[in-house]
């Protein structure tokens, strides 16, 4: 099993990681800008290099030989297209207790991303569990108003805090799933950096909301169009998941 691993893509990790959170191929291919077509032969690659005659069984492997010890080879943009002429920070596993530390800033040319990757929410509940089903049209988290309203609150605020420069109060309005894999010190260093590059912000407006119901309670995803002192114009975008009662950012980009 470990020699089929080892054959596995990264495209083809990502998207069994993916299909553990819930997504199906359809979902996948709406999340990843791909056909599901592509999302399908990466499924079938992927089962024939393990061995399974079923996705979910093949992502369920990839789950128990990652957890102990996680391939880091550092995030990349989802999607085909690669991330040309990037300098890319390869972080180390959190010392002592193996949690993953997934998130990447990539710097380069006019891209400054930073993701996490939501494989962390699942990470919450433990490795033991099983994968989850599909989600039915009855089970499927729903977006409201309420809740719209105060995702995108979080996320201006969560940005406000980043113009500040306020990387430990930013730091703690991240998500849990944020802080089990990032240190405060790591978060405070990269965004330094990154601040370097992009400047200050000068304006910012609301561009693009939209939910996805993936478990556990669905996640948002807020972008602005912003200028920075330095960049120019960018896109931020953020993720948020739910955590008591609220959203936190677990991911953020400025492209």
């Amino acid at each position: 099993m470990s020699t089929g691993y080892q054959s596995l893509t990264e495209k083809e990790k990502q998207t069994l990681r993916l299909l553990l959170t819930g997504y199906d191929a359809k979902s996948m291919a709406r999340h990843l800008g791909l056909s599901v077509h592509t999302v399908n032969e990466r499924l079938r690659d992927a089962r024939r290099k393990l061995g399974t005659s079923s996705s979910r069984e093949a992502a369920r492997q990839l789950r128990e030989l990652e957890s102990p010890a996680p391939e880091l080879l550092g995030d990349k943009a989802l999607g085909d297209a690669p991330a040309a002429a990037a300098a890319q920070m390869t972080l180390q596993p959190a010392q002592g207790d193996g949690i993953w530390r997934r998130t990447g800033w990539m710097i380069g040319g006019l891209v400054m991303t930073i993701t996490v990757a939501l494989l962390a929410l699942s990470a919450l509940s433990g490795p033991s569990q099983a994968p989850a089903l599909p989600l039915t049209a009855a089970a499927a988290p729903s977006a409201t108003q309420v809740s719209e309203t105060a995702a995108v609150d979080a996320a201006r605020q969560f940005l406000v805090l980043l113009d500040r420069d306020d990387w430990a109060a930013s730091y703690q309005a991240t998500h849990q799933s944020f802080k089990l894999l990032n240190t405060a010190d790591w978060w405070a260093d990269a965004s330094k950096k990154v601040r370097g590059e992009v400047g200050t912000a000068q304006s910012r407006e609301l561009a693009t909301v939209n939910f996805t119901p993936a478990p556990p309670n669905g996640h948002w995803t807020v972008a602005f169009k912003a200028r920075y002192s330095k960049k120019g114009a960018a896109t931020e975008t953020l993720q948020l998941a739910s955590e008591n009662g609220g959203w936190k950012v677990v991911g953020i980009s400025v492209e």
